[in-house]
């Protein structure tokens, strides 16, 4: 949810109900603590950080989160072993974002609190393994017994229930927030994944680090790339810096990158939270009493 989720899509969500984040991914350490003193200001309920491990800024960051007071941290791409026992030594509830079995027993034995388990629908970073989250929640539910959250492919209240079924315990949504009303992207942007149809994104660059975009100029691109066999540097040269930063939060649809998942493709209105939330919840208990009914 780089530059999409700041303080104004985090304090929103809260309010709502929900578990507000605040992507801490394209934030340098003091913008952060802004951010998180502003949706203190907007809301009194529970929000989190999360925390991106792969970027160099990660100790600054986590040194604000805990000078700030901030109680709750998802941390995503990277080991969490070594940040967690600091984190939960002040008093933090840590969770940890992985897409395979492998990852989630080391967040176990690093003591997390939570694991959100994240498909291959997933938009932005994803896992090399391709495995969806039909697959992934069931395969997960079998070996820990810790909080488990659902992410990739949520995107309605069916969708929701279906991941219970299958043994979460908790969504993660990510998608349908980024196209809100309240989330900090570009309008263009937003306006891209309300044309989104099915296979219109793709994840590609896995050389780097996978990330699900939506096709244009700059993933097409990468693709001729990648089909001619250009090495690690030269994807690296053609990402360049600030790419989605470019796409996302500045508007360039063709040169920047688009990071959105497949469920993209039933988003068609720009909506505030507050309508996105109250459409989930009413499908959710829509679709268990009809399934009540079935099994009567």
């Amino acid at each position: 949810m780089i530059w999409c989720s700041g303080w104004e899509l985090a304090s929103a969500v809260s309010n709502e109900g929900g578990l507000g984040l605040i992507g801490s991914g394209s934030m340098y350490p003091e913008v952060l603590r802004d951010h998180i003193r502003k949706c203190k200001k907007a809301t009194d309920k529970p929000f989190g950080v999360n925390i991106p491990l792969l970027y160099p800024q990660t100790d600054d960051h986590l040194k604000i989160i805990l000078e700030e007071g901030v109680k709750i941290v998802f941390t995503s791409a990277g080991n969490p072993k070594k940040h967690t026992s600091l984190l939960k030594e002040n008093g933090v509830i840590v969770v940890h974002v992985v897409a395979n079995e492998k990852f989630a027993l080391k967040c176990v034995e690093a003591g997390v609190d939570a694991i959100v388990a994240e498909g291959f629908e997933a938009g932005g970073h994803n896992g090399f393994e391709e495995t969806t989250t039909m697959a992934l929640i069931p395969q997960l539910r079998k070996v820990i017994d810790i909080p488990l959250i659902a992410a990739g492919g949520i995107g309605s209240g069916r969708s929701m229930l279906a991941a219970m079924a299958l043994g979460a315990d908790g969504v993660q949504i990510g998608s349908l927030f980024a196209a809100s009303i309240e989330s900090s992207a570009h309008v263009n942007f937003k306006q891209q994944v309300l044309k989104a149809s099915d296979g219109d994104t793709k994840l590609t660059l896995k050389q780097l680090v996978p990330v699900r975009l939506i096709r244009n100029k700059f993933l097409n691109e990468v693709e001729e790339a990648e089909k001619r066999g250009a090495s690690k540097e030269e994807l690296l040269e053609l990402l360049g810096r600030g790419r989605a930063k470019k796409g996302m939060f500045e508007g360039d649809i063709e040169e920047g990158e688009m990071e959105i998942g497949q469920v993209s493709s039933i988003i068609h209105e720009i909506l505030p939270v507050k309508k996105i939330i109250k459409n989930l919840i009413t499908e959710f208990n829509k679709a268990k009493t009809q399934i009540i009914q079935i099994d009567l």
